[in-house]
């Protein structure tokens, strides 16, 4: 039974990670010719599919596999069957993956909405397959999935993720691989299982009975021997038989005919040109030679490439007398692979210079009936570059360069194209958006000036209109170029530039490319970002992160602007919420597929981020190391800024002021000055100072913090008490109006550099309301580093002020030694006391049972000779426990 792509599902879209429709004649069960000759031997071993989780047909090209497994299919109505034919062009792991759902979806079987096709062509996440076997696990009936031509998979990141869904997905997969070669999966583990079906080569090959019957649905009626001569010298080949049959129906004396086949290539070559394309007539010839250069093709696509008008009944009367033309469903043909080859062989000698013309013929047909990637290969198969580029940029497809899904291919498809690939604006332009996305923004912006200039002398007598495309994708490389040079006023005129543009464009075009604004969103989203204009670089980010939800080209841009929206959190001290953005941003790439380094890998700064505030450093350090990968394109003064500053925040919280100042002090090349980077660094440095003695010098940084930002209006504030000026840090706190702009990784420390003021004023009761507050407010957020950085004035307000019952005088001289030695956690619990946590607090801190914490205290009190939280304290303070 052949079944047709569903209707538009709202999860995932009829689209593959390119963008473009599935191709349903891949998932089309291809129907056995009328000659075809059913072999129950064959078939009968084949139904131990049904028994074997892995089933292998293995053979030689034109051996018979897939029909041999078409017609099994057939017969068995009954079984659920997902078919899908692999393809070499673009196969990485994402588009692999994206088809199996999607012949999984056409066969039938339900997937739920978090088995979502994944965006990056190239690329796709464990998580896709542990989901997938899961839900496969509780099938009561198993689905059969086959894979045809398997061959061509050749990506072992795909084999490993196929043997995983198989091995975990039982009882409720059965894999059927027809392949030519052995494929990467553990087969020595499956036959020692008693796991594995195989049919190979030897076994595939026909018997003299079977040739013979395949001799009469041909009308061929041959002699015993005649049969077994022609067996022996083709070796069962099905092809060689079949070649043998079609060859030997009208000629004059069949078995003389058959007799002068040889099995060797170079003899198939010569046999197949003698005797299956000089049977057809000179125009059915020149067809043949002329769609040889074309994959998979319908009748209008080979009309456009011979340049006749009749290639529908054409190809219909060679498929029906089985020349090797196959029918693969929905109109649409192919050519038999070695009969392929030898016919491009063959007409690159009778019409030399041909080739590239039939491949710019296919790519304008291709191009007008919308299939761009298709137009996109045959152009540069003809080397026409100003076509190419045109068709990219005119289809405001430049974007792909950057998303992605297409980046590898569109890369690789125009590294051929030299210096004098077309003179015209486009290709300038694609030059320009190749160099961009490796991170070469010196060559990059040299030929996006270039672009522009010959923008100018192109327009045509519509003006603009001529040369909208060009100009949006002109300004789409300024926003970025804007953005990796720390550019905002660029930025800002790119973005204008293409709104303006955008009334000149057909809104289904704009339509078709969501990736092009959620781009240009994203862009200006960072370079405002690094103006230090939060309010708009949040505006910005935020429609990007909306644009093209669920859309594989929109992933990257989505993820990008999700990870800076949460930057800008972390900017202004809200870590929770940083925390749960960046890990959206992260939900973004495993869903989308998206990988390092394609990823921003901002998203794991934040968190390091997060990590430092809360003293988890080791966590800290591993994901900030993880941040060092991300897409060259994405790699801007922000991004360069923000892993200097956290890692020179990392160093501070371990106590190297050093490399504290290292980190910051190579700066970030920019053109413009960012505010808060430079503020930011001018604390860090600070902080140095503070560290090593010098509360002056750190004193004397402070000019360089913008005031009016509260972040940097708390760590100014932080310099200035420690410089012994109390008072000065109190007005600043109070002129940036901190406690009612900021998150609580700020308020936190403004309530404590008010606490600290308020105890070197001598006012204990109001400094103690302070640090009580900043407490309470660092436990709600897991807050740990702003009470750790304090210092060691704000011990004695950690504790509950004395009240009622007088604390009986404490014996002088050294306090006596413990009873024993406390254990690591009774320490950590210890600790927790001093910051006036509850024993909930305490067992929720470190992940353990409110019992083993007061199982801990009790351990602790004995030991220390003590009954109560705050003569643990005091003691384990006064033994230099804490």
């Amino acid at each position: 039974m052949v079944h047709h792509a569903g209707p538009h599902d709202p999860q995932t879209g009829p689209y593959d990670p390119h963008g473009d429709p599935f191709l349903r004649t891949r998932f089309a069960v291809p129907a056995p010719p009328h000659t075809f000759l059913r072999r129950e031997r064959l078939a009968g071993h084949l139904d131990g599919a049904l028994r074997t989780p892995l089933t292998m047909v293995n053979g030689s090209a034109g051996a018979g596999k897939t029909l041999l497994v078409a017609d099994w299919v057939a017969g068995r109505p009954e079984l659920p069957v997902a078919w899908l034919t692999t393809d070499t062009d673009g196969q990485g792991a994402g588009m692999f993956w994206a088809y199996l759902l999607q012949a999984l979806r056409t066969s039938g079987v339900p997937l739920p909405g978090d088995i979502a096709s994944p965006a990056d062509a190239n690329r796709v996440g464990d998580a896709l397959p542990a989901r997938l076997a899961a839900l496969l696990s509780t099938r009561g009936r198993p689905v059969v999935l086959v894979l045809d031509e398997f061959d061509r998979v050749t990506a072992p990141e795909i084999a490993a993720q196929l043997d995983f869904l198989l091995r975990h997905s039982a009882p409720g997969l059965r894999l059927v691989l027809v392949t030519r070669t052995e494929p990467l999966l553990p087969l020595h583990r499956y036959r020692a299982a008693g796991e594995l079906t195989e049919i190979r080569d030897a076994e595939l090959a026909f018997t003299p009975g079977e040739a013979a019957r395949l001799m009469e649905a041909h009308g061929l009626r041959l002699s015993p021997a005649a049969v077994r001569g022609v067996v022996e010298r083709t070796r069962g080949w099905a092809a060689g038989l079949r070649l043998c049959a079609l060859a030997a129906e009208e000629a004059p004396d069949p078995e003389l005919c058959l007799k002068e086949f040889e099995a060797d290539r170079s003899a198939v070559a010569d046999f197949l040109l003698a005797e299956v394309l000089r049977r057809q007539d000179d125009g059915t010839q020149e067809l043949l030679l002329r769609v040889s250069v074309l994959d998979r093709f319908g009748p209008r696509l080979a009309n456009a490439v011979t340049g006749r008008a009749d290639a529908e009944a054409v190809l219909a009367r060679l498929h029906r007398s089985n020349a090797f033309v196959q029918h693969v469903g929905h109109g649409v043909y192919r050519l038999h692979p070695l009969f392929a080859e030898i016919l491009r062989a063959h007409m690159r000698m009778r019409r030399p210079g041909l080739e590239p013309e039939l491949h710019r013929r296919a790519a304008v047909c291709l191009r007008t009936a919308g299939a761009l990637p298709a137009a996109l290969g045959h152009g540069a198969a003809a080397a026409d570059w100003e076509f190419t580029a045109s068709a990219l940029v005119d289809d405001l497809a430049l974007g792909q360069f950057f998303t992605g899904p297409r980046a590898d291919i569109l890369d690789a498809m125009f590294s051929g194209m030299g210096p004098g690939g077309g003179d015209g604006p486009a290709p300038e332009l694609v030059r320009a958006a190749a160099r961009l996305c490796r991170g070469d923004l010196a060559g990059g912006a040299v030929r996006l000036r270039r672009a522009r200039q010959r923008t100018a002398r192109y327009d045509g007598p519509a003006g603009e209109t001529d040369t909208a495309a060009v100009r949006m994708g002109c300004a789409l490389l300024d926003a970025l170029v804007a953005r990796l040079s720390g550019a905002p006023g660029r930025a800002e005129d790119a973005v204008r530039e293409a709104e303006a543009l955008r009334g000149l464009l057909p809104a289904e075009l704009l339509d078709r490319h969501p990736e092009f604004f959620a781009l240009l969103l994203d862009h200006l989203g960072s370079a405002r970002l690094w103006a230090g204009d939060f309010a708009g670089a949040r505006a910005a980010l935020s429609r990007a992160a909306a644009t093209g939800p669920g859309a594989p080209a929109t992933a990257l841009p989505r993820e990008d602007a999700l990870a800076r929206l949460a930057l800008l959190d972390v900017l202004h001290g809200w870590p929770g919420r940083a925390e749960r953005t960046a890990r959206e941003a992260l939900a973004e790439t495993e869903r989308s597929g998206i990988a390092r380094p394609a990823a921003s890998g901002v998203e794991r700064l934040v968190l390091a981020a997060v990590a430092v505030e809360r003293e988890e450093l080791g966590q800290a350090r591993t994901l900030l190391d993880a941040a060092g990968e991300s897409h060259p394109a994405l790699r801007d003064p922000v991004l360069e800024a923000g892993r200097a500053l956290v890692a020179a925040r990392l160093h501070l919280a371990r106590g190297e002021p050093g490399a504290a100042w290292n980190a910051v002090e190579p700066g970030v090349r920019a053109d413009a000055v960012s505010p808060w980077a430079r503020g930011e660094t001018a604390l860090v440095a600070a902080a140095a100072d503070l560290a090593e003695g010098r509360p002056q010098d750190a004193a004397a940084l402070l000019p360089e913090v913008p005031p009016d930002q509260p972040a940097c209006a708390v760590g100014a504030a932080r310099v200035l008490l420690a410089a012994g000026r109390p008072e000065a840090a109190v007005r600043l706190l109070d002129r940036a109006a901190v406690d009612g702009h900021a998150g609580p990784a700020v308020t936190v420390r403004a309530a404590l550099v008010r606490a600290r003021a308020a105890d070197r004023a001598g006012d204990a009761p109001a400094a103690r309301r302070l640090v009580a507050r900043a407490v309470t407010e660092a436990h709600r957020e897991g807050l740990r580093r702003p009470l750790a950085e304090a210092g060691s004035w704000i011990r004695p307000y950690l504790t509950p002020a004395p009240h009622r019952r007088p604390t009986p005088p404490r014996p002088t001289g050294d306090p006596p030694p413990p009873v024993e030695e406390l254990s690591g956690r009774e320490r950590d619990v210890l600790r927790r006391l001093a910051l006036a946590m509850s024993t909930e607090e305490i067992a929720a801190d470190l992940y353990v049972s409110v019992n083993t914490v007061k199982t801990h205290l009790k351990n602790a009190y004995r030991k220390l000779s003590v009954g109560r939280r705050s003569e643990a304290v005091r003691r384990a303070r006064e033994l230099g426990l804490l």
